[in-house]
Order: C-alpha cells, then sequence, then structure tokens
C-alpha cells in the first residue's frame, strides 16, 4: 500500500460533507447572477411573461444544479479514469445522430429520446476537453515535443469537428476546435507548429469553400456587406445592429424595448438575445453582464491554477476556455464582428442541452476546485 501523508489522505478520502465544505461559494453566486440576468432577460423577450421560455429555463437551471452538485461531489480521479470513455460515447452519439438524427432548421443535430432531445455536440465539447486533459495528464515534456506523440490528439479533435460540420453546425466546430487548440498551447506545444496550421488553414481556404452549404457561403458574404440584402440574408444582422445602438446609455427601460416588443428581432430568445439586453438596459446593463462573465471566467482561471494535479488544472482551464469562447463568439457575432455562426450566450440564451451541459462544465471546475490540494500520478493514483 501506497504511503499517503495524513493531508493528502484527508483530501482522498473526504466524506460527502467535507467536499461540500470545500465548494467555492463565490464561483456559485457568479454563477447563479448570470442565471438570473438570463431569466430576467427571456421574461422581457416574451413581452413580460414567464411563458415560453423563463419559465422552461428556470426549471432547467435548477436540473442543472444538481447535475453541477453531483459533478462536483465525484472523485476527481473518477473523471480522469473514465475520460476516454465518456469521449468515446459522445463519438458514438454524432454518429447516430448521422443516420438517426433529428432534423430542424435543416440541421440534423439532436436525438430524439422521445421526453427530451439531445445535442450530442454539446457533450463532445465537454467530453473532447476531459479526453485530452486525461492523454496530457500521462504526458512528459519530451513527448509533447515529439511529432508522433501528438498525432493521436490532433485525431481525437478531428473526428469530432467532421462530424459536427457534417450535421451542419459550423459554430460548434469552431467552439471546440479553438478550446482544443488552448489546451494544445497550455501543455507546451511549440510555437512553429501552431504558425504551420495558420499556414496550412490559409492555404486550404479555397479547398474547404467549396464544401462549405450554401447558406454558408451567404453567411461570409453577409458578414462582408450585409446591405447587400437588407431584408433578406443581411436582415438578421443589419436588425441586431439597430437594437443594439437604439439601447444608448442606460437603456429604453424594462419592457419598453420596441424592436424587441415589434418583433422585427429575430431569434431573440437564442442567439440574439444579448440585443434584448442592451436595448432594455443599454450600455450599462450590457457592460455588467460582461464583467459577470469576466468575473466568472477569471475565478474558473484562479481555481484551474490552485489546482495541484496537472489533469484538473487542465480539465479546469479547457472548460473556462470553452465558456469564454462561448461568450466573445456570440457577442462578436451580435456586434456584425463575425459571420453569424449560431453560437447561443451562455446561461442567458434559451436552450435545453445547452443550459445543462454549461452546468455539468461548472460541476467539473468546481470538482477541481474541492480537489486541489491533491496530487495525482501520471496513473490516476494519489502521489507519495
Amino acid at each position: 500500500m501506497r504511503n499517503l501523508s495524513p493531508f493528502r489522505m484527508r483530501n482522498a478520502d473526504m466524506t460527502l460533507k467535507e467536499r461540500f465544505m470545500h465548494l467555492s461559494w463565490c464561483y456559485i453566486f457568479l454563477i447563479f447572477l448570470v442565471a438570473g440576468a438570463g431569466f430576467v432577460v427571456l421574461y422581457a423577450a416574451a413581452n413580460g411573461n414567464w411563458n415560453p421560455w423563463a419559465s422552461k429555463q428556470f426549471a432547467r437551471f435548477w436540473l442543472g444544479c444538481a447535475v453541477a452538485f453531483a459533478a462536483a461531489m465525484i472523485d476527481l480521479r473518477f473523471w480522469l479514469k473514465y475520460a476516454y470513455l465518456f469521449y468515446i460515447a459522445a463519438v458514438i452519439m454524432l454518429f447516430i445522430v448521422e443516420f438517426f438524427g433529428h432534423d430542424a432548421m435543416g440541421a440534423q443535430r439532436w436525438l430524439n429520446l422521445g421526453i427530451i432531445r439531445v445535442q450530442p455536440s454539446e457533450l463532445m465539447k465537454i467530453a473532447l476537453i476531459l479526453a485530452l486533459a486525461r492523454y496530457f495528464h500521462g504526458s512528459s515534456q519530451q513527448e509533447i515535443t515529439s511529432i508522433s506523440y501528438m498525432i493521436m490528439p490532433s485525431f481525437m479533435v478531428l473526428l469530432p469537428v467532421v462530424l459536427v460540420l457534417k450535421q451542419p453546425d459550423l459554430g460548434t466546430a469552431v467552439l471546440m476546435g479553438a478550446a482544443s487548440l488552448s489546451l494544445f498551447f497550455l501543455v507546451g506545444v511549440q510555437m512553429w507548429k501552431f504558425a504551420a496550421l495558420g499556414a496550412a488553414g490559409l492555404i486550404s481556404i479555397p479547398i474547404g469553400w467549396r464544401f462549405l452549404h450554401d447558406y454558408q457561403k451567404e453567411r461570409v458574404f453577409t458578414f462582408l456587406d450585409p446591405e447587400r440584402d437588407p431584408l433578406g440574408k443581411g436582415y438578421h444582422i443589419l436588425q441586431s445592429k439597430i437594437t443594439l445602438g437604439s439601447g444608448g446609455i442606460f437603456g429604453k427601460g424594462f419592457l419598453q424595448g420596441t424592436q424587441s416588443r415589434l418583433n422585427f428581432l429575430p431569434e431573440k430568445h437564442t442567439d440574439f438575445i444579448f440585443t434584448v439586453l442592451a436595448e432594455e438596459f443599454g450600455l450599462v446593463g450590457s457592460v455588467s453582464l460582461l464583467l459577470l462573465y469576466l468575473a466568472l471566467i477569471f475565478y474558473g482561471y484562479v481555481i484551474a491554477f490552485r489546482s495541484s494535479s496537472f489533469f484538473g488544472r487542465l480539465l479546469a482551464l479547457g472548460l473556462t476556455m470553452n465558456l469564454f469562447l462561448y461568450v466573445f463568439i456570440n457577442i462578436a457575432m451580435v456586434m456584425g464582428l463575425l459571420p453569424v455562426v449560431g453560437v447561443p450566450l451562455p446561461m442567458i440564451s434559451y436552450g435545453g442541452t445547452v443550459m445543462l451541459t454549461l452546468m455539468f462544465s461548472f460541476g467539473l471546475v468546481e470538482c477541481v476546485n474541492v480537489n486541489r490540494d491533491v496530487q495525482i500520478g501520471r496513473r490516476g493514483a494519489y502521489d507519495d
């Protein structure tokens, strides 16, 4: 039997009550603040009605809290041990979507399980980070600098990205790819490899363009010139900019947003919900929400760097980067700085699978925090 110090033995055998006391209540408080803002904005988007969006989002949030709590209370070694299994299960679900997926709005992204619909690509965002954190946890710096050693993690990223692109879901594919690259950078992959990847990406743009769907090409054209079709393809982004600007500094007031109430703004409860907040609460409200996100992201990084285990550090960093990318891409999208790719705003946009997977990811970050003093060896055992 391995000799553990009393301090580490205490961490290895923590009771449920002790784990509960190790939770970061500041992190939880920030999550509740952002979620609360989401309920208010969904209420406003429905013209002052809890139905149909705010009430369902409220129920999903509390279900997500139960999922997050369960994830946080589980030993960190459990997620290390079964990381590859979660990844394989998510890949299988993506393959199933190809043949039996539920088609909605021209995309085949959901599995219809009867009472609920599940979007496997959302689950894959977490499963991929878990698997990469597990792979790099057992790696030495010498192995990471080896090109042959990087073939497997590259394949682990490429496979789900290709499957998600086939659905098609460009936004989710971009999120997965960017979050994965951030982990590659954090573990010490040399910069010249990123430069080579970037150069290869630029060279392959003409080839990749041929594989884009017509509506995806139209999104690029609309991004470059939204006024080329103001009543058609450019309508979404033009109305989004109008709504953002109409709020001014302090906004028009709660439930006073005309763009939203008169239904000029499309997808006001999902991808473009940030503009509803901006119109009614103005620049002050928008910046306040962004500061809440910034605090949540900052706290996630603090939890990551306080972790004694490399797996925990990578897991928390990857999940926090995923949250950052959600926020950045959505805000840039509704402002016209990026093409419209269908990325929701975390805990604000209406959506079941997104809410549950986000709460699951928060639970995993809390799990890293609860086990922050635990050092895990390369084989998953506690170090001496």
